[in-house]
């Protein structure tokens, strides 16, 4: 067959990405320019600052540092629920697993805000309102489902033969799970792990809802509003805070690139 040129998908794919790209490019660039010339719509900082970062360290620090609690305690609490739940359904076959499999696509389903005026009548009668812990519950109940979807994926494809040598070993349940299940389901761990990171790291619903008068442990999606104002906006220091607060995920988008390329393929293909 014929070999056909096609620089042409290439040459569209190139304005597509730069088109969605051009938001962070334009965050990024206004973050850089003095207040008095973010008017003047320049593609490029000519009136260059680096006084709105000075302003973003200096009052945003502690909503990162509370944000970055939060999606870690999300991650463990994911883990911690999503790793055995996934085992319990994929390899111990419990009775029931096809009524929880849709129940947790139905969880999924939910709209955010439903979920958040439910957790707000909740907290409030426990005390959990404005609170770190009640806001790593609240992003977990989004990120469990998800998680424990794609960990059942996999393990559901792992090879049955090592886990029956294992235990005609004598290995325990408990054994199968934490020396062959866990190491094998690594990749899988590691999306999972980015994901619940990610979505609590973004969380603005639950934040605005549960913890919109927690001060300073407030997380950076509603440390940003400092700098909104009834009359006035801080562009730069806006801009250079969300520039800050884009560069964890970034990092760990970068660096676990190669195990969520595996890890959200892992159980499409059973051998």
């Amino acid at each position: 067959m014929q070999h056909r040129s096609t620089w042409w998908k290439t040459a569209i794919g190139i304005v597509l990405t730069l088109i969605m790209l051009f938001p962070v490019y334009w965050m990024v660039n206004i973050a850089f320019t003095q207040r008095r010339s973010i008017r003047s719509g320049d593609l490029i900082p000519l009136d260059f600052t680096l006084d709105n970062f000075a302003a973003a360290f200096e009052s945003q620090l502690p909503y990162l540092g509370t944000s970055l609690v939060i999606a870690l305690g999300c991650v463990i609490v994911t883990l911690l629920i999503a790793l055995p739940s996934s085992y319990a359904i994929a390899i111990l076959h419990i009775k029931g697993r096809k009524t929880l499999n849709f129940l947790l696509i139905v969880a999924q389903m939910i709209p955010a805000v439903v979920m958040a005026l439910g957790f707000y009548q909740i907290f409030s009668d426990i005390g959990l309102l404005d609170s770190l812990p009640g806001l790593i519950v609240a992003d977990s109940t989004i990120a469990v489902p998800f998680a424990v979807m794609l960990l059942t994926g996999f393990m559901a494809g792992m090879p049955r033969s090592l886990i029956e040598a294992a235990q005609i070993d004598g290995a325990s349940l408990w054994t199968v799970f934490t020396k062959i299940v866990i190491p094998l389901s690594r990749n899988t761990i590691v999306t999972t792990s980015l994901f619940s990171f990610l979505w609590a790291w973004s969380d603005f619903m639950f934040a605005s809802t549960l913890d919109s008068g927690g001060g300073k442990m407030r997380p950076i999606t509603m440390g940003i509003y400092d700098f909104i104002g009834s009359q006035n906006q801080e562009w730069g220091p806006m801009m250079a805070t969300a520039v800050l607060a884009s560069v964890p995920t970034a990092l760990l988008l970068i660096v676990a690139q190669k195990y969520v390329a595996a890890g959200v393929t892992a159980g499409a293909i059973k051998d």
